[in-house]
């Protein structure tokens, strides 16, 4: 009896292991988590604007297709993906707004003018109530966001150039075109 005892500590992590094993190597991409929003409106919202800026809404994006893009100043891979908005805010001239999520509005300044601003216009969700409507798990998550108003893609995690040019750029094509 004792040694059944010892067994079961190793039992168990063999199990919790091999569960592990299973959905690592299930071929998912962790970066396309569900969400519920996928086809339905984008929630309302009515946000400060950054440093007095005008404030960012649910209207303000109406009759375009836009990148919303959730960010702060503390979130390292926010830093990571920030070169490739400014190049896609310069280059492909893609509409991209940003929401500074759980952020002081002096720290996404700071962050803003130092690293560079590709945003047309910055909300403040201070409380993150915003993100909490749109799904938001953590920053940086980027949503596309059709000409009615409705999310039709989201994208956890930092950005990349792959990323933007096989899985948003097509979809951002598609909808322009419609």
């Amino acid at each position: 009896m004792r040694r059944l005892l010892y067994l079961l500590p190793i039992l168990l992590f063999a199990v919790v292991a091999a569960y592990f094993a299973r959905v690592l190597t299930s071929g998912r991409d962790p970066s396309l988590l569900p969400s519920a929003l996928i086809d339905k409106p984008a929630p309302a919202f009515d946000l400060a604007g950054l440093n007095g800026a005008p404030k960012l809404s649910r209207a303000a994006l109406a009759g375009q297709v836009v990148l919303v893009n959730f960010f702060a100043s503390w979130c390292v891979p926010c830093r990571a993906e920030h070169p490739l908005l400014m190049r896609l805010s310069e280059e492909e001239h893609v509409p991209l707004f940003g929401i500074a999520y759980k952020d002081k509005p002096a720290d996404a300044a700071h962050f803003l003018e130092q690293l560079g601003d590709p945003y047309r216009l910055v909300g403040l969700d201070e409380s993150g109530r915003t993100g909490i409507d749109f799904g938001v798990y953590g920053v940086p998550e980027t949503y596309l966001i059709d000409k009615a108003g409705h999310i039709r893609f989201r994208y956890v995690g930092p950005l990349t150039a792959e990323a933007f040019e096989h899985e948003l750029l097509p979809r951002l094509r598609a909808l322009e075109r419609s």
